[in-house]
């Protein structure tokens, strides 16, 4: 697939817009859609045309990214009033979902498109957050034919440094439930540790160097320690939509009879931050509930 292609983008929030200011930086014609039209006047700043619905979207582009924040946005988007589905038969097109969202609804949702429209699907859950994206150096674990992989491979390895196919339609949701298990427990583990130091009187901003070359040394540590330290709460992504993850996750648990204790007091955690209404605040804000001891503030 051509890097010169336009490419259709559903979905202009946080993580869309660190996509599309990427592709269109690397030289690609984006067409745009969210929900909220202000999300979409933004975008025109950095050169991403409007598209009134998904299957505007659908019509003018070979390539379709979903970018939204939930299973039944996803649903919506592709079979919706005005969705993906709706543009008829389109053989040659790919939806590419970098979504997070339930892997049952997913192979579905890839089979009725394949069925309505000859349009194939990939599942492509990303992890590197906002930044990650319009740098190009993402984490993509995608699911789909190795057909269709290696034909958008060209426009995903402009927002990613690794895009790694794991499998079948749905092995990319798969996935990501084992990077939010690894990385979302680490966020309140991670908190804990903060709490630690500054009981103990370490200068925990330095958390980061001091342990750097060590086994607890990594990219999650880099990026929340200073943000812990320094309040910095601005939503890369919302808690809300960690616990949303934190969900997927105990309901995959649950249907295969797997314990995750670590998982489940993670999300309890979570829930108590959610109905202290810190929803839209940064996950990187649970270390307000862990350390209460009046050198971290709130919001």
């Amino acid at each position: 697939m051509s890097e010169r292609r336009t490419i259709g983008f559903i979905g202009l929030g946080n993580m869309g817009v660190g996509f599309t200011r990427r592709l269109v930086a690397s030289g690609c014609e984006v067409i745009g859609y969210d929900i909220d039209t202000a999300k979409v006047d933004a975008a025109r700043a950095w050169n991403v045309a409007p598209a009134a619905s998904p299957a505007d979207v659908a019509r003018a582009a070979d390539l379709i990214f979903v970018c939204v924040v939930s299973t039944q946005a996803v649903e919506t988007v592709v079979l919706g009033e005005d969705g993906i589905a709706t543009i008829g038969r389109a053989e040659g097109k790919i939806v590419v979902d970098v979504s997070t969202t339930e892997i049952e609804v997913t192979k579905r949702l890839a089979a009725e498109l394949a069925d309505r429209c000859g349009v194939a699907f990939v599942d492509a859950p990303c992890s590197g957050g906002p930044g990650a994206a319009e740098e190009g150096r993402l984490a993509v674990m995608a699911g789909g034919e190795e057909a269709v992989i290696e034909a958008v491979r060209p426009v995903m390895d402009l927002v990613a440094s690794r895009f790694t196919r794991m499998g079948e339609v749905g092995a990319g949701q798969a996935t990501k439930l084992v990077n939010q298990a690894l990385v979302l427990t680490n966020y309140v583990v991670i908190a804990e540790s903060i709490a630690l130091g500054r009981r103990l009187g370490v200068d925990v901003g330095k958390i980061p160097h001091a342990l750097g070359t060590g086994y607890a040394g990594g990219n999650l540590l880099n990026d929340l320690v200073p943000r812990m330290v320094e309040n910095d709460f601005a939503p890369r992504g919302f808690a809300r939509q960690v616990l949303k993850d934190f969900h997927l996750l105990g309901d995959a648990a649950k249907s295969l009879n797997l314990a995750m204790p670590m998982a489940s007091e993670a999300t309890t955690l979570y829930r108590m931050m959610i109905s202290q209404g810190l929803g839209e605040l940064d996950g990187a804000a649970i270390v307000t509930l862990l350390d209460t001891d009046g050198t971290t503030k709130r919001g």
